[in-house]
């Protein structure tokens, strides 16, 4: 008897498993709801793959619901913490660095989808690392963060310099050669949001380091590189080479309008310079800058990103998963589609191979901008973010403000792990 009931367990335990997938190939329709934000970007992204999937399953419909990222991090906390999963939908897209966090605090509110039929190792190891808790794969990994070093070539000819100058360097070249282009010039080469600690987490993730250790602990305020770092940033500002601004508006308009001479950020900051049509062909990339004092310190970081997670609780997290694999973890001709008219870059590497990635752009020159970038991307250092990565770098940023205006920086940075360390409490 005890055997029959095991066999009907299991058998019962197999339905549910395969329920959701069959479903749809039995002819059943399926809705599959997204949560996700930016018409242009992430929305136009999953409308198209929307298009590719109905030609492999006509049965499932992708209905996008445009939601801001605030929104969607305030939801899921309020429905997860009122145990009222069912009100969220099958699929959203989760910003990179908060990732860990969802996962580790609601544990059973995601789709593991390490055992589908996702080919994680097709995608760069970093975002990889983003996405895994615990062993498990928890996100397919979409827009890219790689970080990228813009500048303006008419600029830095007009100093006796081009970009092969500003290749494979370190920092402490970066300031020689900033500091002669300045001289000659007038023009600062970068600009930052004051407070924002966005400049010093590229820079750290280049150097395989974060505000973690692999214990999860705290590492700011002995951390020696972040010292270094922090030591870099104060003298790009010392020296006119960085100038410091007020918001995105401004930091924006600064290469917009010519103020300064380039920008170091995520490679999705092509889409604010590109609108600039009178600069066209004036602007080239290349990777940024390393930290020479540090074994292992790399020309390539990150900086942003998102994923696209299944939701636990949805009806068909099978189907779902079987949409994401067959479109943003399995289709060249999806990023080919996308990437034109959105600039939505991926890392997913088999894109990096197609004619579309290794098409010249005038903008830039005629230079190869998406493949090159796709090939930063595979070279980025893993980090562990730590589960409480956005208190870590608001903690950062305030600790910047702090010793840009003169306090001492072990001080500063004492205080900044002091204020992480309450909140972990």
């Amino acid at each position: 008897m005890k055997k029959k009931l095991a066999v009907l367990f299991l058998i019962n335990i197999l339905i549910f498993a395969f329920s959701g997938l069959t479903a749809a190939q039995s002819g059943d329709q399926v809705t599959l709801t997204v949560w996700c934000w930016d018409p242009s970007f992430n929305i136009y992204a999953m409308e198209e793959a929307a298009k590719l999937y109905r030609d492999i399953n006509p049965d499932v419909t992708i209905k996008v619901e445009e939601t801001a990222w605030e929104d969607i991090q305030t939801r899921l906390t309020t429905a997860l913490s009122a145990n009222q999963a069912a009100t969220l939908p099958d699929i959203i897209l989760m910003q990179d660095n908060a990732l860990i966090k969802n996962v580790s605090t609601f544990p059973d509110a995601f789709y593991d989808l390490t055992n589908s039929a996702i080919d994680f190792s097709k995608f760069a190891d970093y975002k990889i690392a983003l996405t895994t808790h615990n062993g498990k794969n928890y996100g397919v990994p979409f827009d890219n963060g790689a970080a990228i070093n813009a500048m303006r070539v008419d600029v830095l000819e007009e100093a006796g310099y081009t970009i092969d100058d500003f290749t494979d360097i370190t920092w402490q070249e970066f300031i020689e050669k900033g500091a002669d282009v300045r001289k000659k010039t007038g023009k600062p080469l970068l600009s930052v949001i004051a407070g924002q600690p966005d400049l010093l987490m590229v820079m750290l993730q280049s150097a395989g380091t974060w505000l973690f250790n692999d214990a999860g602990e705290v590492n700011i305020a002995n951390n020696d590189v972040l010292k270094e770092i922090v030591d870099i940033y104060v003298e790009l500002v010392d020296k006119g080479i960085m100038v410091q601004v007020n918001d995105w508006d401004q930091y924006i308009s600064s290469f917009n309008s010519g103020t300064v001479a380039g920008t170091i950020n995520g490679c999705w900051i092509i889409g604010s310079i590109v609108p600039q049509k009178s600069q066209a062909g004036d602007w080239r990339i290349t990777n940024i800058p390393r930290l020479a004092s540090v074994d292992g310190s790399v020309n390539y970081s990150n900086q942003g990103g998102s994923s696209w997670m299944v939701m636990a609780n949805s009806k068909h997290p099978q189907i779902a998963a079987d949409f994401l694999n067959k479109t943003f973890a399995g289709s060249i001709e999806l990023y080919e589609t996308i990437l034109p008219s959105s600039g939505a870059l991926a890392t997913y590497l088999p894109a990096g191979d197609s004619e579309v990635y290794n098409m010249p752009q005038p903008f830039f020159g005629g230079q190869k901008i998406y493949s090159e970038i796709t090939d930063y991307a595979a070279q980025v250092p893993q980090v562990n973010y730590g589960v409480y990565n956005y208190e870590a770098r608001d903690a950062v940023g305030a600790a910047i403000t702090k010793i840009i205006n003169g306090q001492d920086v072990d001080k500063a940075l004492q205080e900044a792990e002091e204020t992480v360390k309450f909140l972990m409490w």
